[in-house]
């Protein structure tokens, strides 16, 4: 692998020495010229200070040849050296006793100790943890690095470190290796060798079926898909149980799925049955979450498919409707009218024309779809879509996540049903499999249509069988979603109850997460008396202003916010655009990502999945021609023509080889971090705020992230990206459709390694359901979206005896703190396990976003939601600017789409990938391109706005945050393209010299 100093902590030599940092960091005290004195000759005490200096900012000691100049020139003043020493001279002073002395003085007063070849076991054991859950050797380097300052010892040399960390990590992955290979069958050992098996006449080897994806999931498809899956289960079972690092199954399983049968014939043989076995049992896992995922998404279908015709019956029937009205208006008309009690009746039976068995059937018919109840349309899509949510069914195995097994009994009542073909089912065949009649566990709507009354006969009660079957479909649907049932081995849909902190982790481990969100979480009862207060306070604050407060009105219970006018742009705004943009010279995307890649060798983050080092010849040049294929989406085959000297192979190579999602991470992380050194940025942002938005990516229709998107209109997926208030994405995301965007909302807080470090996250209206609010307090998060029909949302009391003057109609209920107090414990115990990275925030919030009856968890943290939103409704109505930083933030956001779709211009924008991780990597290659194209345009702006001052031009600190880096004015797409890794290229300089404190 490719790593060197800039991919660890390993401190080094400081590559410019400017003034300020000499006097900021390299200045003796009087202390130290005081120590250096002691030795006479001037050469002695200049090499004492240059010595003392570094090791007080690397940790370890340079040798003489190595000193920096323009650090020699500083401290020679303070030394009394007069000119500068020769190599020679140099070369003398590295041999002298007394440097040895000055080293050993140096160590111990500052309490280090020297690392010697007798602490190599101890270092070997730090690193061997380490590798137990990292693979990367820059991450196992770092760690023994915080060791290595922990325990006060002098940094050894890279070289060593670099060695230890590889050595050891084989060692690990051997040792992972072995002991799956221990446990396989020689019947396991021959399935895998005929895996790896390819006839001449076949166009696919089973190798390469067994990293099969599901198409579009037509009938046809599922079929197909569905024996694909049962022959992955038979293969599974015969394969050993595998016991590795979350971190570790996933890069290996990374490493296999690049592999070709060639390749892996070329493994040695513990390493190949290895990674067979990890690749099989998570390709089965990826099944079973495509197959539930198929089931869920029919009866998405389904249920859209019938509300659409239910619309279509309204407006058909709506003539019958008027005739009805129009019959009970005679009825009443004629009861009305004056005579006997006979005559009245007479008219009333003369009203009822047609016959009242007619009326009294259409009235039925209009009460039976009435309230939206779309259910009886579902019998038609049902019919055609029974046997394949069945057969769905077979490859299942659904447990149920709470001591609540009511699901799993109507799941076997369900499958006693599946070869009947009466219409109705006995009321003892349902319960001889339920505790109960199952009807209360069904909406009121479902109720009405499964169970029939007991007839007058005193005949049994019955069931509609098809009502029943699609009434516990819905519901094995929606505890999916919820959690309460999950896939026995699926990677998606598992008890992610699993994942949890043990009790005495959590003991461990609560107070240092108090400590760390700033929340007395450890104590309830003064948690739930903060929150009681806060909501208090804000409230009768918020009451109390509410007459002032000019933007705000309530008629009629109804809330209504004014818009806040838009600021025009100052025409000093626009003047210093028009100055910036004529000096921007025009720039080939493909030069600006040779010259970014030059200022960070993002290419050393891409190594090839084994962890081994890349022997590619000219990796730079590589590395940008896959960048500018794959995130501006010309595809391999254009790429080639338009960049020569490579061919589409080539580029495609390097792409499932070596790249992958981490690796497009670390390499967004290096340009995050490069871009947070500018100056320019922090007249934008300070970096605490970040919001978060989806936009639509173009899919081709046939795979399974394709989806019919209602509010986007077409077939995609969603890209969620996180932008901070600098302009810069953090994170980004790629999801169904169908998936509720909100869910991710907190992902990018836990997964982001950058320095950029936001706390408080803006999203659209996805982002305001109590669950979010709870789970991001408790977090530490400030939630603050965008919020619209505002006056449809609920604000809660904190008792129900307290009233207000002016606000009190926008109350509609009190707090339950006492269910906050009660399952508070089982709350933290999940947010410790975020924190720990066990679970993913998504993972939580899937399972909290949807209603359920079982997870007390969910009602609690919905409880806590109501508390936090409430608190940041009433701020959001008595604060205009809190609005209006709302508005901005989720507008930087809106603005990167544009930005970020503009530089993916290749390919009619329509991603051509139909493997899901594919389609994951484009997403973050299009980011990688997009900030690194952003990093290039702050740092051109530098110069450029540094030249204006130079000539007199007056820029302020309000003009320069009116700017922004998404300029593409300046930036040629199209035309020939020409990768010069070796023209010359201007070093980055961050710095403004503009302070944001001052007017002018």
């Amino acid at each position: 692998m490719q790593s060197g100093y800039q991919d660890t902590a390993y401190p080094v030599l400081d590559s410019q020495y400017s003034a300020r940092l000499l006097e900021k960091h390299y200045r003796p005290t009087e202390l130290e010229l005081s120590w250096a004195s002691a030795y006479r000759k001037p050469l002695h005490r200049l090499g004492f200070l240059i010595h003392l200096k570094l090791f007080q900012r690397m940790g370890y000691f340079v040798v003489p040849k190595d000193f920096p100049l323009p650090l020699i020139r500083y401290l020679m003043k303070f030394s009394g050296v007069n000119s500068l020493p020769s190599q020679s001279e140099w070369a003398t002073y590295n041999k002298s006793a007394a440097r040895f002395k000055q080293l050993e003085d140096i160590r111990n007063a500052r309490g280090v100790r020297r690392y010697t070849d007798e602490h190599q076991p101890w270092l070997m054991d730090i690193a061997r943890k380490a590798a137990q859950t990292k693979d990367n050797v820059a991450d196992i380097i770092n760690v023994m690095l915080e060791e290595l300052v922990r325990f006060c010892f002098e940094l050894p040399g890279f070289s060593e470190l670099q060695r230890i960390a590889r050595l050891i990590r084989n060692q690990v992955n051997t040792a992972y290796f072995e002991s799956i290979v221990e446990g396989l069958s020689a019947e396991a050992r021959q399935h895998i060798d005929t895996l790896l098996q390819k006839d001449a006449e076949q166009n696919y080897s089973a190798w390469q079926q067994l990293k099969r994806e599901p198409k579009k999931p037509g009938a046809k498809e599922i079929n197909f898909y569905l024996q694909h899956v049962g022959w992955l289960l038979s293969l599974s079972d015969i394969m050993p149980e595998v016991q590795i690092p979350a971190v570790k199954l996933k890069q290996f399983l990374t490493e296999a799925q690049a592999l070709d049968i060639q390749e892996m014939r070329e493994l040695k043989p513990t390493k190949r049955y290895a990674l067979a076995v990890l690749l099989i049992r998570g390709q089965k896992g990826k099944a079973l979450d495509d197959v539930t995922n198929m089931l869920i998404r029919m009866l998405r279908q389904m249920e859209n498919l019938a509300q659409k015709n239910l619309e279509e019956y309204i407006l058909q029937q709506q003539k019958k409707v008027n005739q009805l009205i129009q019959t009970l208006r005679a009825v009443v008309v004629a009861y009305d009218q004056n005579g006997s009690e006979l005559d009245r009746l007479s008219a009333v039976g003369d009203a009822l024309n047609p016959s009242s068995d007619v009326l009294l059937a259409r009235c039925d018919e209009y009460l039976a779809y009435s309230g939206n109840n779309f259910y009886p349309f579902l019998l038609t899509p049902y019919r055609i879509k029974r046997g394949l949510m069945y057969r769905c069914l077979d490859v299942l195995q659904l447990q149920s996540a709470t001591s609540d097994d009511s699901t799993i009994q109507l799941l076997r009542l369900l499958l006693s049903l599946r070869n009947s073909h009466k219409e109705f089912v006995p009321a003892h065949q349902v319960l001889s499999f339920c505790d109960a009649d199952p009807t209360p566990l069904f909406p009121a709507q479902w109720s009405k249509l499964i169970k029939l009354p007991q007839g007058r006969d005193d005949s049994e009660v019955k069931y509609h069988r098809k009502y029943l079957e699609l009434a516990i479909w819905t519901l094995l649907k929606q505890e999916l979603d919820s959690g309460d049932v999950h896939v026995l081995h699926g990677q998606e849909y598992y008890d992610h109850r699993e994942e949890f902190v043990t009790v005495e982790e959590y003991e461990q481990e609560i107070d240092r997460y108090a400590q760390e969100i700033e929340l007395p979480v450890n104590q309830p009862d003064e948690f739930i008396e903060l929150l009681k207060t806060r909501l208090t306070e804000t409230a009768l604050r918020v009451d109390e202003r509410f007459p002032g407060n000019d933007s705000a009105t309530i008629k009629s219970g109804r809330l209504s916010l004014k818009k806040t006018k838009r600021e025009r742009p100052d025409n000093k705004v626009e003047a210093l655009k028009e100055l910036i943009s004529n000096k921007m010279d025009t720039t080939s995307i493909v030069d600006i990502l040779t010259d970014t890649e030059h200022w960070l060798d993002l290419h050393k983050i891409v190594y090839p999945h084994s962890g081994n080092k890349s022997r590619l010849d000219n990796p730079q040049y590589r590395f940008i021609a896959t960048l500018f294929c794959y995130g501006c989406n010309l595809g391999p085959t254009q790429t080639a023509r338009s960049i020569k000297g490579l061919s589409p192979r080539q580029i495609a190579w390097l792409n499932i080889k070596q790249v992958s999602e981490v690796k497009l991470d670390k390499a967004l992380t290096k340009v995050i971090n490069a871009y947070n050194q500018f100056d320019l940025p922090k007249f934008w942002g300070d970096g605490s705020h970040a919001s978060a938005d989806g936009t639509k990516w173009e899919l081709y229709e046939q795979n399974m992230m394709s989806q019919y998107h209602i509010r986007y209109g077409g077939y995609g997926g969603i890209g969620y990206y996180h932008v901070s208030d600098t302009y810069i994405a953090l994170f980004s995301h790629f999801i169904p459709c169908g998936t509720y965007e909100g869910v991710y909302i907190l992902d990018a807080l836990q997964k982001n390694e950058s320095d950029i470090q936001p706390d408080t996250l803006h999203g659209d209206t996805h982002a305001q359901s109590y669950t979010v609010f709870g789970l991001s307090h408790l977090l530490g998060i400030k939630l603050m979206p965008r919020i619209r029909n505002i006056h449809d949302l609920k604000f809660f009391r904190p008792d129900k005896q307290v009233k207000y003057q002016h606000i009190d109609d926008l109350f509609t209920g009190n707090i339950d703190f006492e269910l906050i107090r009660k399952y508070l414990p089982d709350m933290l115990r999940v947010m410790v396990s975020i924190k720990l990275g066990r679970i993913t925030p998504s993972t939580l919030l899937k399972r909290l976003g949807t209603y359920s009856r079982k997870n007390k968890l969910y009602f609690a943290f919905k409880e806590l939601g109501k508390v936090i939103r409430t608190i940041f409704l009433l701020n959001y109505i008595d604060n205009p600017v809190m609005r209006q930083t709302i508005h901005a933030e989720t507008n930087k956001t809106e603005e990167f789409h544009q930005y970020k779709r503009w530089l993916f211009f290749g390919g009619e924008r329509i991603i051509a990938e139909n493997i899901r991780y594919e389609q994951q990597k484009v997403v973050k290659y299009n980011q990688l391109v997009a900030n690194m194209v952003i990093l290039y345009t702050t740092a051109k702006m530098t110069q450029v706005l540094k030249q204006l001052t130079a000539e007199g031009h007056e820029i302020t600190p309000e003009l320069l945050g009116c700017l922004a880096p998404y300029w593409t004015s300046y930036i040629n797409r199209f035309g020939d393209y020409n990768i010069d890794i070796n023209r010359p290229i201007e070093p980055l300089d961050f710095h403004l010299n503009i302070s944001k404190n001052t007017d002018s």
